[in-house]
């Protein structure tokens, strides 16, 4: 722990954060990253920082108040916007946790959502903060995200279904699932694919029915994903209805 909780602050972790860069991990990043005028993640600005160092970082910082994370969201530094939902991420799965906090953290990232713009934070907080949360709450809120035209909000609907499956819930996966079929965005089909593949461990029988069901229709990316796991003979056989 870096220091007291109180005594943390969102200027002393960018200041951490920029000592960790470098011109040579900023290249590598920008080759795995779209953050030009129209692309995705418009407006990020990255620095160069291996996220593997911002996640370490995170761990330090796990004490970080509310306020305190919502400054690193704020932040056009697209590692310190990551820092800040590893942070709230570590915080949702703490021991710890009351629910009180989780709802918190839960509110913070529907609240911001608009700085969690691109593929990797959706992954950093759905996963956790939404999923977590949702697991003795209503998941309303699920629907409204599947519908909405922000695709960052779209991922967070399908991908904040993950902790649900994990317990053997998996009907909202599908039922979202379902809704974003026909979704023309790529980081969609990649989310939706992975999230049927997790709802088919705990419900493999679920699983092969949606894909009797959709498998000649939908996206090849969301059909590779979704038959991850599956044996040789079932992957040949959906793919092969792909290809009818």
């Amino acid at each position: 722990m870096a220091s007291n909780g109180k005594n943390l602050k969102a200027r002393d972790f960018l200041q951490r954060l920029k000592a960790l860069s470098s011109p040579e991990e900023l290249a590598k990043i920008q080759r795995y990253f779209k953050s030009g005028p129209g692309e995705y993640g418009e407006g990020d600005r990255f620095i160069g920082v291996r996220m593997g160092q911002v996640f370490d970082l995170a761990k330090e910082f796990i004490e970080l108040s509310l306020p305190e994370i919502e400054k690193l969201l704020e932040s056009p530094i697209h590692e310190a916007r990551a820092g800040a939902l590893s942070i709230m991420g570590k915080q949702a799965r703490a021991r710890k946790a009351t629910s009180e906090r989780k709802q918190e953290l839960f509110d913070l990232y529907i609240r911001r959502h608009d700085r969690v713009n691109n593929w990797d934070l959706v992954d950093l907080g759905a996963l956790y903060v939404v999923g977590i949360y949702l697991l003795d709450q209503p998941r309303d809120i699920l629907y409204q995200l599947a519908r909405s035209k922000n695709m960052w909000e779209r991922r967070t609907a399908i991908l904040g279904t993950g902790q649900l499956s994990k317990r053997g819930e998996v009907e909202d996966t599908f039922q979202i699932a379902e809704l974003l079929i026909d979704d023309d965005e790529d980081l969609l089909h990649k989310a939706t694919g992975w999230m049927l593949r997790t709802a088919g461990g705990p419900d493999p029988k679920r699983l092969l029915a949606f894909l009797d069901q959709y498998a000649a229709t939908m996206p090849r990316t969301t059909l590779r994903y979704a038959i991850e796991r599956l044996d040789k003979k079932q992957r040949d056989w959906y793919l092969g209805m792909k290809k009818a």
